[in-house]
């Protein structure tokens, strides 16, 4: 799936759906990384694509990047909360509450 992808990408195709899947695969095969860089055009295509913003936070802190992540899974409650994302918006929660506990940060209820 990827490879197709990335031959989109290299023939210029380029749009915010494109990137979440690559920046999704990414994620799966443990290359937060590359995924991070995805996902953050995906959000400059579209900044109101909340499950990107969950993925974001997701290959965020799996980079241990804990204050990106949580930034990314703030905006992205914000932008879930905006459309009526709930399912997105639960999970999200979620992932910034097991944030809090294991950093001590300052609450995931924002």
């Amino acid at each position: 799936m990827l490879e197709s992808l990335e031959k989109l990408l290299g023939k210029g195709v380029d749009n915010a759906l494109l990137r979440f899947g690559l920046g999704k695969g990414y994620l799966d095969l443990g290359q937060p990384d590359l995924a991070a860089e995805h996902l953050q055009k995906c959000l400059g295509f579209d900044p109101n694509y909340s499950a990107a913003w969950k993925l974001l936070g997701q290959a965020c802190q799996r980079q241990g990047l804990s204050e990106e992540a949580r930034l990314a899974w703030h905006n992205g409650l914000e932008v879930a909360r905006k459309r009526g994302d709930k399912q997105t918006e639960k999970e999200m929660l979620v992932f910034l509450r097991r944030l809090e506990k294991t950093t001590g940060g300052d609450g995931a209820g924002a």
